[in-house]
């Protein structure tokens, strides 16, 4: 079984998650620029076994798409083009990641400049993601 890699995916940075061999917990993997990464995913896809990437959904209170969904609808086809066979691409809801990203750093006593360290937000909110995924899978 191979693991499952999420993708906060931003303008300008995307958060990184992946979890270990038997899927039970999500971490952090890396921030990525936006324009590097297609090759980041191809590097790595070709050194583990992913069976499954998760793209965080980005949607209104209303559950529509929202205006960030622009940026990430023309990605797909291109990261589809990448894959090793057998992987496939679902998408997730990331409503709120963000908040949770900064409400966890607090939590967890990181100080006030490494809260505004925007990578390790995305990180924690591909974590977030990653983690919310599983427990909707494991919680049926």
């Amino acid at each position: 079984m191979g693991r499952i890699l999420a993708i906060d995916y931003g303008k300008r940075r995307c958060g990184l998650a992946v979890t270990d061999e038997l899927r039970l917990v999500g971490s952090p993997l890396e921030t990525v620029d936006t324009p590097r990464l297609l090759d980041y995913l191809k590097r790595y896809l070709g050194q583990n076994k992913v069976d499954l990437i998760i793209i965080g959904e980005p949607t209104t209170l209303r559950g529509e798409p929202s205006e960030s969904s622009r940026y990430i609808e023309p990605f797909i086809p291109r990261l589809r083009r990448i894959l090793p066979d057998g992987v496939e691409i679902a998408r997730y809801d990331e409503r709120f990641t963000s908040t949770l990203a900064h409400q966890a750093m607090l939590t967890g006593g990181l100080g006030k400049m490494a809260r505004r360290d925007k990578a390790l937000v995305d990180r924690t909110a591909a974590t977030i993601i990653l983690n919310d995924y599983l427990q909707s899978i494991y919680n049926k």
